[in-house]
């Protein structure tokens, strides 16, 4: 499970597997946890690696409210889960993409592109009548809505932002960067002090600083309509916003700042997170949650902050929408659409918010963050982030842009990443 989120947990969980690709797949890493019952719903969702002995306080929110439901409606949920063992696995979203299509689940938890592909083949139910739908925030509903139909409902909205060694910084002197100029002299510093590798890096997260920098205008400017309308008219060009991300990335790779063939194979924390933890690398990427648990970052031995990524209008959080979606044929469709409805009701989030210490998708839910998460907290509040997944965009934004930063990574030149770019826009105008 890994690409918005390794972190695999059930809301945000999904996030760190996002799917870039991988042909490889084991029958033998799906895992079903049955129980015996006459009215039965499956969940096709993600389950972390976790750390022995380490509770998985993500995985153990949803199923409180799994629990709750069952509870009221007298149904069973039975779990299907997997999880890649390596960067040649089928990922967790090839997997999802699988199953929806054959209509093997009732639930499926899905990263942001996936929901985008099921959608748009009608693969997936609509879940505007669901009483839950009423107290969502916009952004859940702009980034799932797909030609006037919400498609999937998550449990947390899942914020990704940079990781800082705090305590790093202030032994070198160094402010916390606000633009992609400041935070490359950050890098500098650090190299320079003989930190080998500035920032830790992963297959699959990389496109965060991308985002941040191709997309802090369009959502922060005041003219995020027309600008989208003209990027799916084809007046405007995608690559032209993403250019001065992937040359950002570029001069990382070039100046030694990111390990690019180390982050081309590493899963999501697995592969940066133990050099974070130990003081060597002073600069992550993750989601909101890997703040808050032990199998990710929860118990850091420094003061670590979580702030936006560098852009042109300062600090900037990514968000890429996540959700649990029902499919279009389920067998237990009726059981389904209760349940989610349930699990996605204030109580129910409120349950799941609390414990998780997450961004609620509900308007009336919210809880008070760690102080590491401050900085990030106050971004979102202020409404100032940038959608890393927008089912209103014709070019899928996470999922494609993910793939295309593992080109650069491999050693394709900025130029052919930007055409990729214009060809899958010029596919996109034609469905």
């Amino acid at each position: 499970m890994r690409k918005i989120a390794i972190f695999c947990v059930i809301g945000v969980a999904v996030v760190s597997l996002a799917a870039c690709g991988g042909d490889r797949y084991s029958d033998g890493n799906v895992i079903t946890f049955e129980k015996e019952n006459e009215s039965v719903v499956t969940l096709y969702s993600p389950m972390e690696k976790t750390k022995p002995d380490v509770e998985n306080v993500a995985r153990s929110a949803s199923e409180k409210t799994v629990t709750m439901a069952e509870e009221k409606l007298g149904v069973t949920v039975n779990y299907i889960t997997y999880t890649a063992e390596d960067y040649q696995d089928k990922t967790y979203d090839d997997v999802a993409l699988d199953r929806a299509r054959n209509d093997m689940d009732d639930l499926y938890l899905l990263n942001p592109d996936t929901i985008q592909k099921l959608a748009e083949e009608g693969k997936l139910m609509d879940l505007s009548g669901l009483d839950s739908v009423k107290n969502l925030r916009d952004v859940v509903k702009t980034a799932n809505m797909v030609d006037g139909k919400l498609v999937a409902i998550p449990q947390e909205v899942v914020a990704y932002g940079l990781f800082i060694n705090k305590d790093l910084f202030d032994q070198y002197h160094l402010e916390l960067p606000e633009t992609p100029e400041e935070f490359l002299e950050c890098c500098r510093v650090f190299k320079e002090n003989g930190i080998e590798t500035p920032v830790g890096a992963n297959r699959w997260w990389l496109e965060t600083f991308v985002l941040a920098q191709a997309y802090a205008d369009l959502y922060n400017g005041g003219n995020t309509k027309a600008e989208i309308e003209a990027l799916n008219s084809g007046e405007k060009k995608y690559s032209d916003y993403m250019r001065p991300g992937f040359e950002f990335l570029q001069e990382m790779i070039d100046c030694g700042y990111i390990d690019a063939q180390k982050a081309y194979v590493s899963e999501a924390i697995e592969g940066e997170g133990a050099d974070f933890l130990a003081g060597k690398t002073p600069i992550v990427m993750a989601y909101w949650g890997a703040a808050n648990t032990e199998t990710a970052y929860g118990s850091p031995d420094f003061n670590m902050l979580v702030i936006g990524f560098p852009s042109s209008r300062g600090q900037m959080p990514v968000i890429p929408m996540t959700g649990i979606a029902v499919g279009i044929n389920a067998e237990h469709a009726e059981n389904a659409m209760k349940l989610l409805d349930i699990m996605t009701s204030d109580e129910a989030l409120q349950i799941y918010t609390e414990t998780n210490k997450v961004i609620s998708p509900s308007k009336n839910v919210s809880v008070d963050c760690i102080p590491a998460l401050k900085p990030l907290k106050d971004k979102i509040d202020e409404n100032i982030y940038v959608l890393g997944s927008n089912a209103g965009m014709k070019l899928e934004q996470w999922g494609n842009t993910c793939i295309i930063v593992r080109k650069l990574l491999n050693g394709a030149a900025v130029d052919e990443c930007m055409a990729e770019f214009d060809r899958l826009q010029e596919e996109s105008s034609k469905k």
